[in-house]
This record gives structure tokens, C-alpha cells and sequence, in this order.
């Protein structure tokens, strides 16, 4: 049986905060568009979406943690402990645990969709769906370099557009800029993920983004993501106030993070690049949400 501390390692928590930074973001925007003016009404809404982000996180990575490990893919894992692979844990609990977090993404999600609109919860369908077979089944897509598209859909803008819809009620251009930036810098959380993968998934036959571009292209489109999430910045300010231009502060985590990516780091160097490039996520949240918040 696992202990406690590896249940925990098995969870990943250095990747929340992909989960928290949509939920702030489109908050932010919920808060500049009017929805806090009554703010007893709408704040557990804001928690609500917190509990299905961090759910589905948790989710997709016992998810993964589950399918990886029994397709032998972690057998010659350079990062983190996995749970099935190292051994730690049967297929069959890291499963259980998967389905449990889902579980209360879903529940969270339901009561949403009864508060807001019951077309959500087909929204929230096919985001289980999705985080499923990323590498669940028998053709995962995240085995087919798609693992990407689908973090860039679902952690940035259905989670950001989501966040703010549920609490708005309404359509906000500015949710959706905040969403290219968001999920522009969790796909470069995956793509330093897979960068420093590409070895062991070559030979596990995972064809990831970074295995199908190769070395030197993953890293040019690193650098492409984060100059992404900085001219979404931009395009948040234009549409509500330049205040937001704070966000650009990120670029002082995702600039270290760009250079360690671009000199060339590979294995265990590209590991606090996945945490750096969290926390540039996490500012990038933090430093447009408040300014939004602040001046409406």
C-alpha cells in the first residue's frame, strides 16, 4: 500500500497551480464585468470552479499515473514518482482514486450547471471525457502529439471562459484573452514535461508533440507559448484597463525559465522549469486578476 506521502507525490502538486490560475483569471474578469457588485451572491461560484479545477487535475494525473503505468511507459521515468509505475500502488487504487477525484469534479459541476445552465454539464462530459483518454483507452491522443490541444482547450479556455461565464451569466471578450494566456503557459508546462520525456517516450513508442518536432523545434515553440501569454496580456488591457499590463510581470519567472529551455537543459535540468513555468502561470493569474478586480 501507498503511504500518504506518496498518494500525495502521486497527485502532483506542482501542478495546481494550472488548476488555480484559470479559476483566478476568470474570476478576475467576472469581477471587472460587474458579477461581485452583489458579492454574497456570487463568491461560492467562484469556490465551486476552484473545487472542479483542482478535481479534474488531480484526476487527469492519477489518470495518467493509471494508463502510463500499465503500458510501461514510467518503467524509466526521469521525474516525479509515479504510483503504479515505481510500483507503490496497484493499477487497480491509483484507478479508483482517478474515478474518485472525477467524481468530485463532477458533483461540484452539476451544482454550477442547476445554478447557471444545464448545457454545462455537457461542457463537463466531455472535459472527463477528454482528461480520460488523454492517455486512457486503447489510441490515447496524448500518445498522437494532441496532448497539447487538449490542455490548451480544457485548462485554458473552457476553465477561464467557464470561471467567468458561470459568475457573468454573460459573454466577455476579455475571458477569452485571458484564456489564450493562460492556456498558452500550461501547454508550456506540458511542453517541458515532454521535452525532458522525449528519451523514454522514443522508446515506450509515446509520440508527443516534443517527439514528433524534435528537440530544437519543442524548445522554439517554448519560447512561442510564452511570447503568446505575453501578448494576451496586452490584448486583456486593451480590452479593459491598461492597469492590467501588470501581468507582464510573469515574464520574470517565464524569462528565467525561457533561458534555461533555450541553453539547451535536458533530463533532470528541465525539471525546475516545470515548476518555474507553474509559477509564471500562477503570476500571470495573480497580476491581471487583481489590477481587474482593484479597478471595478
Amino acid at each position: 500500500m501507498a503511504t500518504p506521502t506518496e498518494w500525495l507525490a502521486g497527485a502532483r502538486p506542482r501542478t495546481l497551480p494550472a488548476a488555480v490560475s484559470p479559476v483566478l483569471a476568470g474570476t478576475g474578469v467576472a469581477v471587472y464585468a460587474g458579477a461581485w457588485e452583489d458579492w454574497q451572491g456570487v463568491w461560492w461560484k467562484a469556490a465551486l470552479a476552484l473545487v472542479v479545477s483542482l478535481a479534474l487535475q488531480v484526476a487527469v494525473n492519477y489518470a495518467n499515473d493509471y494508463s502510463d503505468g500499465i503500458r510501461g511507459t514510467d518503467d524509466a521515468r526521469v521525474g516525479p514518482m509515479r504510483l503504479v509505475g515505481s510500483g507503490a500502488a496497484t493499477p487497480a487504487a491509483v484507478k479508483r482514486a482517478a474515478f474518485l477525484a472525477f467524481g468530485v469534479a463532477g458533483l461540484a459541476g452539476l451544482v454550477l450547471a442547476a445554478t447557471t445552465a444545464w448545457w454545462l454539464v455537457a461542457v463537463g462530459v466531455v472535459c472527463i471525457v477528454a482528461a480520460w483518454f488523454y492517455t486512457g483507452g486503447s489510441t490515447p491522443y496524448g500518445y498522437l502529439g494532441l496532448g497539447e490541444v487538449m490542455v490548451f482547450v480544457f485548462f485554458g479556455l473552457v476553465a477561464v471562459v467557464g470561471t467567468t461565464y458561470v459568475q457573468t451569466e454573460t459573454w466577455e471578450w476579455a475571458a477569452l484573452y485571458a484564456a489564450v494566456g493562460i492556456g498558452s503557459l500550461a501547454c508550456a508546462i506540458l511542453v517541458a514535461n515532454n521535452l525532458r520525456d522525449v528519451p523514454s517516450d522514443t522508446v515506450a513508442g509515446k509520440r508527443t508533440l516534443a517527439v514528433r518536432l524534435g528537440d530544437a523545434r519543442t524548445r522554439s515553440f517554448y519560447l512561442l507559448l510564452v511570447l503568446a501569454a505575453a501578448a494576451s496580456v496586452v490584448a486583456v488591457a486593451v480590452a479593459t484597463t491598461w492597469w492590467a499590463l501588470l501581468g507582464l510581470g510573469f515574464l520574470v519567472v517565464a524569462g528565467r525559465a525561457t533561458r534555461t529551455v533555450l541553453a539547451g537543459a535536458s533530463g533532470p535540468g528541465l525539471i525546475p522549469v516545470l515548476q518555474q513555468t507553474g509559477m509564471a502561470e500562477l503570476l500571470w493569474a495573480v497580476l491581471v486578476a487583481v489590477p481587474l478586480a482593484v479597478v471595478a
